[in-house]
């Protein structure tokens, strides 16, 4: 079946060739340490390739949560319709355009099938229809398609993996749930995507460790994600399903600086004919159109 998964890693941008404070450079990691080269299209591990894309969007200012990963999911220019980069959760005019364009609801009109995979705490299923649109771009796209969402027990059944996709965050807040390798949550990954025909996964450990600047945080996140995404590589039937993984932002990348940055992100996809992308990626809005192109 063809299909694609999308990872999508919060605040990972194309850093600095200074490994005392780009972590992406650390010995330990492999697919990223890529981001340093950014002039070229640069082959990555596993026969993938590396896309520099454009956060920026064209407009001033740090590029932000709200407005990158609404691009990212809808294909619209969301900085450019609202004249800036909104931070944390969309506004009522992103609200507005993901409701509309949402990938996930795209691929669902085709009389396809999608799914944002991301477990919820017991919490999320208390609260209110209107306080649900009120949070993350992933869980209002989720919405706008009229997808489930994934509770603690569909981890425990293994068809859904958590933003700390070994579940220790979960443990530690005293959750009883299964510690999952980076092989299990692959394995889960490859199974939905054989279901579904669009498999979102979001994981933002890297946003939160790149604004607390701790280098060793930061590459035990990038360690963790590169992991599960090697081992799915592996999983995939790569002759009619492609890989992609992109990012909102920049952060980091860059341990210098607390903030975001204004850094090109990498796009990476695996999957047959991946170099026929090299000349349709530019700025985030065009991950969906990929997405879009190979499904539809």
């Amino acid at each position: 079946m063809k299909s694609v998964v999308f990872i999508f890693i919060d605040g990972l941008g194309l850093g600095p060739e200074n490994p005392q404070i780009n972590p992406c450079l650390h010995s330990d990691i492999h697919i990223f340490s890529s981001h340093n080269k950014h002039k070229d299209k640069t082959p990555v591990v596993k026969n993938g390739i590396c896309f520099p894309t454009d956060a920026t969007l064209g407009i001033a200012g740090l590029p932000q949560s709200a407005t990158g990963t609404a691009t990212l999911l809808t294909g619209v220019n969301c900085v450019w319709k609202v004249r800036k980069h909104v931070p944390g959760f969309p506004t009522n005019k992103l609200i507005e355009i993901i409701r509309k364009e949402s990938i996930l609801k795209k691929v669902n009109r085709k009389g396809l099938a999608s799914t944002f995979i991301n477990a919820y705490r017991p919490l999320f299923f208390k609260l209110k229809e209107k306080t649900k649109w009120r949070l993350s771009t992933t869980t209002v796209a989720n919405l706008a398609a009229n997808n489930t969402f994934y509770s603690l027990e569909d981890i425990i059944k293994h068809k859904s993996i958590y933003h700390d996709y070994t579940n220790r965050n979960l443990i530690k807040r005293g959750f009883k749930v299964p510690v999952f390798s980076s092989q299990e949550a692959a394995k889960i990954l490859a199974s939905a995507a054989d279901e579904f025909n669009l498999v979102v996964y979001e994981y933002f450990l890297t946003d939160r460790a790149g604004h607390k600047q701790d280098m060793d945080t930061a590459v035990q996140v990038l360690v963790q994600i590169e992991k599960l995404i090697t081992r799915l590589i592996d999983m995939l039937d790569l002759n009619d399903k492609l890989l992609v993984v992109s990012s909102d932002h920049g952060n980091i990348e860059n341990l210098s600086v607390k903030t975001h940055t204004r850094n090109f992100v990498g796009t990476y996809i695996w999957g047959k004919n991946s170099e026929q992308y090299i000349n349709e990626i530019r700025d985030l809005t065009d991950i969906s159109k990929i997405i879009q192109s190979f499904l539809l």
